[in-house]
């Protein structure tokens, strides 16, 4: 039960900074300008859209593998809360008429355009590659549980990474508030899953 509040609150904290979208406007830096392609305000949204499909993904493919219900409902709680984020950011590009794909790498908004560890499909921090996504949807039972919460970790710790990124360098104000909120949850569902992978006689992978 315990988990299930701590998750629930993570969720709804996410949510409540997500709802801000229905009094958005296309510019909300105080001058009433739009991003450019190339702001911070841009890539942010781009990357993470991106960034947040895979956890999405990630946590569809664990609900299938397990029938444990902690590890079920967290794993719908990010799906949902991100799937919501992810529709919000996408439609902010809409607003400002910009591109959801751009020429330059990913991450270049952050000065880490072409990361060097980027490898297997890992294109931003903390994402799963290409390969660890094909195990985790080999495994079932507590290997799968195990390693997705793993991934989610490091998944999470990337996301935050790049939130604050936004939270620091972002002029959209709603943008900077959505992005400051992904930081305040996924820290705590970092701490939820630190605990989930002691029950289960694991730890983070780094």
């Amino acid at each position: 039960m315990r988990h299930a509040g701590l998750v629930a609150g993570a969720a709804a904290t996410a949510l409540v900074a997500a709802g801000a979208i229905t009094y958005a406007v296309a510019g909300d830096d105080g001058g009433g300008r739009t991003p450019s392609a190339e702001s911070a305000d841009a890539g942010f949204a781009r990357d993470m859209a991106v960034h947040h499909q895979q956890a999405v993904e990630m946590s569809y493919v664990v609900r299938d593998r397990t029938g444990n219900e902690e590890v079920r409902r967290l794993a719908y709680d990010i799906a949902q809360t991100q799937a919501n984020q992810r529709g919000m950011m996408l439609g902010w590009l809409d607003l400002w008429g910009l591109p959801k794909v751009s020429s330059q790498p990913p991450m270049t908004w952050m000065d880490m355009g072409g990361m060097a560890s980027a490898k297997d499909g890992a294109l931003m921090p903390g994402m799963a590659t290409n390969s660890e996504m094909k195990k985790l949807g080999e495994l079932s039972g507590k290997q799968a549980e195990v390693f997705y919460l793993q991934l989610m970790t490091d998944h999470h710790e990337g996301g935050v990474h790049m939130a604050q990124g936004c939270a620091d360098r972002c002029v959209v104000g709603v943008e900077k508030r959505l992005a400051q909120g992904m930081v305040d949850a996924q820290q705590s569902e970092i701490l939820l899953m630190a605990d989930m992978l002691k029950e289960r006689g694991a730890a983070p992978r780094s």
